[in-house]
């Protein structure tokens, strides 16, 4: 008697510590599935961030560069009426700013997703080159208004 209470409760003992093992496996599986899915969430959300933030910044390039053709369309427009003297470099000048215009273009229009480092990197260094050439182009006409 004393013996199969020793072996119920052996049993018992190894039936309660299997039983907790097991929830606290099935706890930690459960914990892992839901950081995964957290992960895969937060994944998600960086890439819509990403994709708004490039589309973005294509609708606000294609705007610069639109404005910067029209401001190129108007110095030579004012290039016609000016004395041939001057206006052999300064049609030079519009040109070589035209052809800066349209590499900006290409650039943003060929741009490749390569990663959030190499994007901010392009996005540095597209928004200085774009800075310069609109202070080229001001700089033109301020030189020729003088």
């Amino acid at each position: 008697m004393k013996k199969s209470i020793f072996i119920l409760a052996l049993t018992t003992f190894a039936a309660g510590t299997t039983l907790t093992s097991c929830n606290s496996s099935t706890a930690k599986v459960d914990d892992a599935k839901v950081k995964v899915e957290e992960a895969s969430n937060n994944l998600d959300q960086a890439k819509e961030d990403y994709k708004s933030e490039y589309n973005k910044f294509k609708l606000e390039s294609d705007e610069k560069i639109n404005a910067n053709e029209k401001r190129i369309s108007e110095l030579k427009e004012h290039a016609r009426k000016m004395k041939r003297e001057e206006k052999v470099q300064y049609e030079k000048s519009i040109d070589e700013l035209q052809q800066r215009n349209e590499t900006l273009r290409a650039k943003a229009r060929d741009y490749k997703d390569d990663g959030k480092d190499k994007w901010e990197s392009f996005r540095k260094e597209f928004n200085h080159d774009m800075d310069e050439l609109g202070n080229s182009l001001k700089d033109l006409t301020k030189r020729n208004t003088k």
